[in-house]
Formats: C-alpha cells, structure tokens, sequence
C-alpha cells in the first residue's frame, strides 16, 4: 500500500485544530496541576478535586480557565510545530521506508526542541494567571497571622482587596508589556533552559511509543509510519497512552520548570537562581515526593490532549480544508 503524501501546510493545520481541541477539553486539569506544583507554604488544596471545587468556589467556573486564552492562542503554533516537526524528521531519517528505533527517538528529539521556541513564553504566561487565584486563597488562609506579604511581583500589584476572596487580576497582554520593558525578550523565554529539559525527553519516548503503539495489531511493518494508515481509536487510544506514560515520566522535571516560571511567590515560598538549585532546595525542603506533585493531573491532561491530538491529526482535517480552499 502506497503511503499518503501529506503537505506541511495541512500537517500545521492538523496539529493546530488537534491543539485548540485537546486545550479546551482538559484546561482546568492543567490549571489544579500548576496550583498544586506550586503549593510550598501555607496548604490551600488538598488534592485535585479541591483545588478544582476551590476554584470554581472562590473564582466561579470560568475561573478554571484563567491563562486559557493564551494557551489557546499559541497552542496552535506550539502543536503545529510539534507534530509537523516530529513527521518531517521521521521523512528524513527513514530509508526505504523504514526508521529504526533510534530514529524515532532522534525525531522525537528534535521536535520537542523545535517547538520550545513558542512553548516557552506561552507556558510561562499561562503560569502567572493561573497560580493567582493560588496565591489569593493563601493570603486568606494565612491573613490571620501576622506575616510578612508575598513577594512583589508583575502579578502582585493587582492583587486582591483587603477582606475579600477575588484573586489578583492580571491580563497576559500587561504581563507581556512588563516583562519585554523590565527584562527584554529574555524574560519570556525564563525557563527555557527547564522547558527544553522537560520537553525534550517527553517527545524522546512519546513519539517511538506511540508509533509502536499505533502499529500494534497490523501486518505491516510498524517502523514505515504506520500512523498514516492507523484508524481513529487507535490513534486516540496509542496517543492517550504514550502521552500519560511520557507525561508522568518527566513530571519531576515539570515540577522544576513550573516553579522556575512563576514570578510571583507566597509567602514563605521559595524563590530560585536555577535548575540546580530548585532541585537542591526542593529536595531538601520539602523531600523527593515533591517532585511528583501534579503528577495525576499531568497525566490526566496530557493523556486526552495527546490522544484527542492524534485522533484529529490522522483525520487529516488539513487536507479536507486545504481541498476547501483549492
């Protein structure tokens, strides 16, 4: 069977549509993920579901999507770029229409570094304005004793009125505008060192595991993309499962990012100069666990998202609307 010829125009329209898709389905997840990643002082949240009962308590219900427009805005370059990236460096390391194992995890390499570029700035907006709703329940839960304030930050000099529980509003477009005048590009690219560290590896065992995965069941060779020729739920399934299994595997590492790109810390919250020295802190203040904090939620978004990604990706929209337009 003759293999499908896939334009990178439609391959960029398949990765942006699966994004905007997979975003909106498991924002909120992603949200109680950071909050509890973040959670060091005073403890606002139990667990996933409190965090997420919390929030719409104190925040209402589209409080659970604070930070989502910018994830929706730059998730369709990010996974455009990532999917794109992950098949044209599959193209170009196979011979003879098979790639071997090594090449699958050099694809998956090289397209977890492609799409830091956009990755970057876009998780560390989206961190600010969902950790600030963390940040104001702490205030009140700690506003009985006498303690010193947070931090001052970009998010904090918008913070709450004394005696109520409305969190700090902040827009992405201001902290944007204050970071590019206070720290030049360099500041929206804070963590970038932390972010290629996370997405890297995830895309080194993603990607090889979810093409065996989408192979598993088929006569033909699983090493000549078999993603072109896999039906939905299989793709949907394959991508659900090397997404949580990858997801849970770098949690550590999204730990330390997370708490690298937050500007703003509570009060008795750490603050850190690098990787090194999150990590040595991390482990000494609050021991090894710490770092599989979120670990559930990170599975529980990345598992759908992926999946839903996958499953529109190999619908191939793209090409449908490219057909469209002639």
């Amino acid at each position: 069977m003759a293999e499908k010829k896939v334009s990178l125009p439609a391959k960029l329209i398949n990765g942006g549509v699966a994004g905007l898709v997979g975003v909106t389905c498991v924002f909120p997840i992603d949200l109680a993920k950071t909050r509890l990643q973040n959670q060091q002082g005073a403890r606002v949240y139990n667990g996933m579901l409190d965090c997420l009962a919390k929030t719409i308590k104190m925040e209402g219900y589209f409080g659970m999507y604070r930070g989502a427009a910018v994830n929706l805005t730059l998730v369709t370059p990010e996974k455009a770029i990532k999917l794109a990236a992950n098949d044209v460096f599959r193209q170009k390391l196979s011979k003879d229409g098979k790639l071997p194992l090594w090449g699958e995890i050099l694809a998956g390499c090289g397209a977890g570094t492609c799409q830091v570029v956009v990755t970057t700035p876009m998780e560390m907006l989206k961190i600010q304005l969902q950790d600030a709703g963390r940040l104001a329940a702490q205030r009140t839960v700690t506003a009985s004793a006498p303690a010193a304030g947070p931090t001052p930050s970009l998010v904090a000099s918008q913070a709450a009125q004394p005696g109520t529980n409305a969190p700090p509003r902040a827009s992405a477009t201001r902290i944007t505008l204050e970071l590019l005048k206070t720290r030049g590009l360099r500041g929206l690219y804070k963590g970038a060192g932390a972010t290629l560290m996370r997405d890297v590896p995830f895309s080194m065992i993603y990607f090889p595991l979810f093409a065996n995965l989408n192979a598993v069941g088929r006569n033909e060779d699983r090493h000549s993309n078999p993603q072109e020729r896999a039906p939905f739920l299989q793709s949907f399934v394959a991508g659900c499962t090397a997404g949580s299994v990858a997801a849970v595997a770098v949690t550590p590492l999204d730990v330390i990012k997370t708490r690298l790109q937050t500007l703003q810390k509570g009060e008795g919250e750490d603050s850190y100069r690098g990787i090194i020295d999150c990590t040595q802190r991390i482990l000494k203040r609050e021991g090894p666990a710490a770092f599989l904090k979120g670990a559930t939620c990170r599975a529980l978004v990345i598992a759908p998202l992926f999946g839903i990604a996958q499953g529109v990706y190999f619908l191939g929209i793209g090409e449908h609307v490219l057909g469209l337009l002639g």
